[in-house]
């Protein structure tokens, strides 16, 4: 594949769904939008509009079945406790040990349902093995964030921390920040008065 965009069958959504959500007071990810639906799933929903093959990161002992998680790919975070970094670590980890084809992988956070099609579109066309795609609204970074296969092993060695902040920060030279007009890439649901009105 060359950097000249991500081709969506090469590329895979990590969805990042294994914190405790101790700000919202409740397991967040079950709990429904105005139109009844999980939160997870409207998320993974999303993703899967735009990624033919979709993971989700989850905690050791969470049962994908209670989730509805459906047909998606589990992968399983023994470390979530220690935080995002942590979660990403260990799905970046089981990543390498499958073999997993893709050349882009778009790290996604469970509770950010609402990217535009147009936003997810223009980071993908940007993508690359050697990249880091990433969207800017108003000047701060959002998500989902686009790591080329290059960037793999360094997500799989975090251990802690939140996100990949640092290891962004030491890639600059391969980062791409795409300026959107879209709120969705920093709307997420941290506490119940986050969640949208009917």
């Amino acid at each position: 594949m060359t950097d000249s965009g991500a081709d969506p069958c090469q590329a895979l959504a990590v969805v990042a769904a294994a914190g405790r959500a101790r700000r919202f007071g409740a397991d967040k990810r079950r709990v429904p939008l105005a139109d009844g639906r999980p939160l997870i799933t409207t998320t993974l929903d999303r993703a899967r509009t735009f990624f033919d093959r979709v993971a989700v990161v989850i905690r050791i002992d969470d049962d994908p079945a209670e989730l509805g998680l459906g047909d998606a790919r589990v992968l399983r975070a023994p470390r979530a406790d220690r935080g995002l970094g942590a979660s990403i670590g260990d799905a970046f980890t089981a990543l390498l040990a499958s073999d997993d084809p893709a050349t882009v992988t778009a790290l996604w956070l469970g509770d950010m349902p609402w990217v535009s099609d147009a936003t997810v579109q223009a980071l993908l066309a940007r993508a690359g093995a050697t990249r880091i795609v990433r969207p800017l609204l108003d000047g701060v970074p959002g998500f989902p964030v686009l790591f080329g296969r290059a960037f793999w092993p360094e997500l799989a060695a975090r251990a802690d921390g939140d996100g990949a902040r640092d290891l962004i920060a030491r890639h600059r030279e391969s980062l791409i920040e795409l300026p959107v007009s879209d709120p969705g890439v920093l709307r997420d649901v941290d506490r119940p008065g986050d969640l949208p009105h009917a």
